[in-house]
């Protein structure tokens, strides 16, 4: 009998949708990695499980980045495994080739990324051909619950209706390849002309969206303050006081940016109004007039993102993961990666049942919204709510008819975020009687706006955190009811003062305000449907740009400093290439918003493929070639000049594209030649740390470094004097442990040094030694020439020293005292913690002191309380507090259920090599170390005339693939081994 094939995107959608069919399609028998009935075959994948690549022949590897082998651009491309992913790709492809599977049914996530995942999969299957042959078909789920995945299999869409988005999806890949590898290595290559490795890389997307932080940065470093007046006047009616300010009624915009109607820019112009004004009688004219404000349109993933982080600070990516966990693990969200905010027409019922499931639900602050709403009939078509029209691929973001539970604090946050816009869409619009004053005293007219709320409308939802709205905005101006004036009667300016205020420069971007550039490719767009018009111009899509975010972060392009986001040196000097060479495609968002928007008509079928992918090989070529044919010496750009001087000769120093160099006295000179690059090992100097370096002539620790084979390293960075050159230079400075750390260094003495306790690893004494404390066998003593622990842990961490004093209590108790020095790397904010040994990831992690937390407790599934979480090590906590706080949870649940089992696995299966040398049973990866170190000494394998090399005997050929390895490579080869 035939069967039918359905792969989802992660195994946990595979489990509900054998849930969801199972009354209607049968049981099913679990396997392995699949589950079966006589209808019905349904696997998952894990995410992407191939990737695109360029087939051998016109790939070009790192060692031979130059341009003579730029640009690259494959007549096709081949696939290849995603490494941690072959096991479950090897599953899914076996099902897909059985002979009585005859259909496969996409049951990927519904967007452009399912779409590529499960294409991917399906040519990948089909080997030498492209396609295994077999029809296939849709899954479009935008909601989680069994009744929709029942109706969803109902109404699966013909492969015929996919074409567009699955060119939407290899186009965008394939494009994203061709720009990235030929941009980065291009910009690579320009970097690294003048020696070493400079890595730089650019994104078809990630780059134009940096571009926008860093324009941003140029303005407010640009902005020039300015004084400017305002005139204040309290008029007193009969009634009582009300305010007024002065305004200039002929006011036109004007080519000066900061111009308003209620500034000045002479403090004497705005004291002589003041004068004039005070203790003299108004004429009042007054105009009051009705006006209404409608809720906010329903979220998509970019307004959700948006709203989350400026109202409690979640990043996007984190607001995108919890989001993703309401929707697919609680059934409790719609599909949340969709860039619509509005709903089918024909969705109304499912509206009424989910207002229905609000009312009867034990959220207590929002149910007797929603059965209000029920019961005045606030659900109705709205073309507003339900447009056809304003639907993609998926609908706004909105709960379903599930009642979730089990939610974590930050879900729960997220769920009441999306419940409160649901309801509040439906409810009628808030009513203000607006009243605008003007208040004439002698030429002089001065403004009052009052703003009352007569009906709240959809603002009861939101209660006191609707009061800017209901007080009239943020400047408290607007808020008060206004004191009556009589007809005829003409207040008195009791008090008339000139306020002085200075302009100030554009806010820096937040990930919120970010989202909201990107959705318009850096238009400033405040009106919410006017922007929502524009978005398929934007940079990226919805479920892309938290991931772009976070990959200019990881690159150090930015950094989060609380919720702004500033660019870096790096960011800068990127920037600075890309206009200098003249590569607008990616220094301008809204060239590249234009790609975002063909790569949507592509999914309407209204552009062809190969169009597109002509116009993105026409641009990765003139990328190519811009940086190539760049014929001058250095980059035009805005660059900085440091107050320190020369250490040589005493001129000023200067920053041109790659250098901080000598000009001479005048500073337009040549120079004593003196210079130092500004990226030493592909970190890029901030110009306050290139100001200190030169003026401290040492500046460090600092992280972020990377050696030429790619490994990251923290290092002092020194200016000093080069005899031999007669000038001075950079250098590094390791400390005096260098040598040892690096494994190779001298034997080290501790004969002269009182231990500060055991080692935690292994149980020898600890030393200081350089820069750190280390286990005496973490270094090459007499007594051990070879060492053989890894405990090491550095004098200063984050800027804070670490005493001998708290080194010894951590070894004696497990903890320090709580320290309050760290600074983050990240936003450079200093912190408090605790350092303590962390077992489980082998190392010095940071613990944080426990708060009160001002949530109460979540239920457990067995009703009793569990401790909110306060704070993380970089591995997890490892507090005793937290176990503390835990025992009484678990003392009302241990009757109720069993304790469980002890794991039997002590670590990771060695590989049947492997085990010929260290055994067969389970072992972590730093005791598979340790052992594989004893065998090595054991039959003296250290190479006699090059310590760091071992020299393969049969059983370690074996593992190691070749006869003979360096020491560094060790780690990397055993964790191969263990699976």
């Amino acid at each position: 009998m035939s069967k039918t094939l359905v792969i989802a995107e992660k195994p946990s959608v595979a489990q509900d949708i054998v849930r969801a069919l199972t009354p209607v399609a049968g049981k099913f028998d679990k396997h392995e990695d699949h589950f079966e009935n006589e209808r019905y075959v349904v696997t998952s994948a894990v995410g992407h499980l191939v990737e695109i690549q360029a087939p051998e022949e016109f790939d070009v590897k790192r060692g031979k980045w130059s341009f003579a082998h730029l640009p690259v651009i494959p007549p096709y491309f081949d696939l290849k495994p995603v490494d941690k992913t072959k096991s479950r790709l090897n599953a899914v492809v076996k099902q897909a080739k059985r002979k009585d599977v005859t259909e496969l049914v996409n049951a990927c996530d519904a967007g452009r990324e399912g779409e590529l995942i499960f294409r991917l999969i399906e040519q990948y299957a089909g080997g030498a051909k492209g396609t295994l042959s077999k029809p296939v078909r849709r899954l479009w789920l935008q909601s989680m619950t069994p009744q929709a995945i029942r109706d969803g299999f109902a109404n699966l869409r013909s492969d015929a209706q996919m074409r567009g988005l699955a060119d939407a999806a290899r186009s965008r890949s394939e494009a994203d390849w061709l720009v990235g590898i030929n941009g980065t290595r291009a910009m690579t290559a320009f970097n690294s002309q003048g020696g070493g490795f400079f890595l730089t890389t650019v994104g078809r997307v990630q780059t134009p969206t940096l571009s926008l932080v860093v324009e941003r940065e140029e303005k407010i470093r640009k902005f020039v303050v300015r004084d400017y007046w305002e005139v204040h006047a309290g008029f007193a009616a009969e009634a009582g006081l009300y305010l007024g300010k002065w305004f200039d009624p002929q006011f036109k915009k004007s080519d000066d940016p900061e111009a308003r109607a209620d500034r000045l820019w002479s403090h004497a112009d705005a004291q002589a109004i003041a004068d004039a004004v005070r203790g003299k009688p108004a004429t009042v004219t007054e105009e009051a007039k009705p006006t209404t404000q409608a809720s906010p349109l329903l979220f998509d993933l970019t307004s959700l993102q948006r709203e989350a982080n400026g109202r409690f600070g979640f990043s996007a990516k984190t607001t995108l993961a919890l989001a993703q966990s309401l929707y697919e693990r609680h059934k409790a969200l719609t599909y949340p990666r969709t860039d619509s905010r509005a709903l089918p027409e024909d969705y109304l019922p499912v509206a009424k049942n989910t207002f229905g499931m609000l009312a009867t639900s034990g959220m207590r602050h929002l149910a007797p919204f929603a059965q209000q709403a029920l019961d005045e009939g606030y659900v109705r078509p709205s073309k507003r709510i339900f447009d056809n029209s304003k639907v993609s691929d998926h609908f706004a973001i909105i709960p379903t008819t599930q009642a979730p539970s089990g939610l974590s604090e930050a879900e729960q946050k997220l769920y009441d975020l999306v419940v409160r816009r649901f309801l509040a869409v439906f409810f009628p619009s808030a009513e203000y009687l607006v009243t605008t004053r003007i208040s004439r005293v002698a030429e002089h007219a001065f403004r009052t706006d009052g703003k009352v709320l007569v009906r709240p409308g959809w603002l009861a939802i939101y209660g006191k955190e609707a009061a800017s709205e209901t007080e009239g905005g943020k400047d408290g101006e607007k808020g008060q009811p206004l004191v009556a004036v009589r007809p005829g009667e003409r207040p008195l300016a009791e008090s008339a003062e000139a306020k002085g205020l200075k302009t100030k420069p554009p806010a820096r971007y937040s990930e919120a305000t970010l989202l909201g550039a990107m959705e318009s490719a850096g238009k400033q767009v405040e009106d919410e449907e006017l922007r929502s018009a524009m978005q398929e111009k934007g940079l990226g899509t919805p479920a892309t740009r938290a991931a772009i975010i976070e990959g200019l972060l990881t690159e150090k392009y930015m950094l989060r400093e609380g919720r702004e986001l500033i660019p870096t040196a790096k960011a800068f000097q990127l920037m600075t290439l890309l206009r200098g060479l003249g590569v607008h495609e990616l220094s301008r968002a809204e060239l590249t918003g234009e790609w975002e928007y063909k790569l949507a008509q592509m999914e309407r079928g209204e552009l062809p493929r190969d169009t597109f992918m002509q116009q993105i090989q026409a641009m990765t070529e003139k990328i190519v070639r811009k940086a190539k044919e760049y014929d001058r010496d250095s980059i035009p750009g805005d660059y900085a000049t440091l107050a320190s001087p020369c250490p040589n000769c005493g001129g000023v120093v200067k920053e041109n594209y790659r250098r901080y160099a000598c000009t001479g006295p005048g500073g337009n000179g040549e120079g004593c030649g003196f210079s130092f690059t500004k990226s030493p090992a592909g970190r890029t100097f901030e110009t306050a740390e290139a100001e200190s370096l030169l003026r401290e002539r040492r500046i460090g620790p600092l992280e972020g470094f990377r050696s030429k084979a790619g490994w990251p390293f923290t290092a002092e960075v020194a200016i000093v004097r080069d005899e031999e050159a007669g000038n001075y230079k950079l250098e590094f400075d390791f400390g005096d442990d260098a040598a040892a750390g690096e494994g190779g260094g001298e034997v080290v003495d501790f004969s002269d040094q009182e231990s500060l306790g055991a080692c935690p690893v292994c149980g020898a004494p600890v030393y200081e030694h350089g820069s750190n404390y280390v286990c005496s066998r973490a270094v090459p003593t007499a007594q051990q020439p070879t060492p053989s622990c890894t405990f090491k842990s550095g004098k200063i961490i984050l800027q804070q020293p670490v005493e001998r004093a708290q080194m010894h209590k951590l070894l004696a108790t497990g903890k320090t005292d709580l320290l309050d020095k760290f600074v983050s790397l990240r936003t450079r904010r200093p912190f408090k913690a605790f350092l303590a040994w962390d077992a489980a990831a082998g190392k010095v992690n940071f613990e944080f002191e426990q708060r009160d937390s001002k949530y109460p407790p979540r239920k457990a599934a067995g009703g009793a309380a569990v401790a909110s979480k306060t704070g993380a090590a970089s591995a997890g906590r490892t507090g005793a507090a937290a176990k503390k706080a835990a025992k009484p949870a678990a003392k009302k649940t241990a009757a109720a259920k069993a304790p469980r089992k002890p794991s039997t696995a002590a670590g990771k299966t060695p590989s049947a090599a492997l085990a010929a040398v260290i055994g067969a049973e389970p072992i972590a990866r730093t005791e598979a170390m340790k052992k594989t170190w004893d065998y090595i000494k054991a039959h003296n394998l250290q190479d006699p005339q090059d310590k760091r090399s071992i020299n393969a005997d049969d059983k370690l050929r074996a593992v190691f693939g070749k006869d003979r390895v360096g020491m560094f490579e060790l780690a990397g080869i055993l964790g191969k081994h263990l699976g």
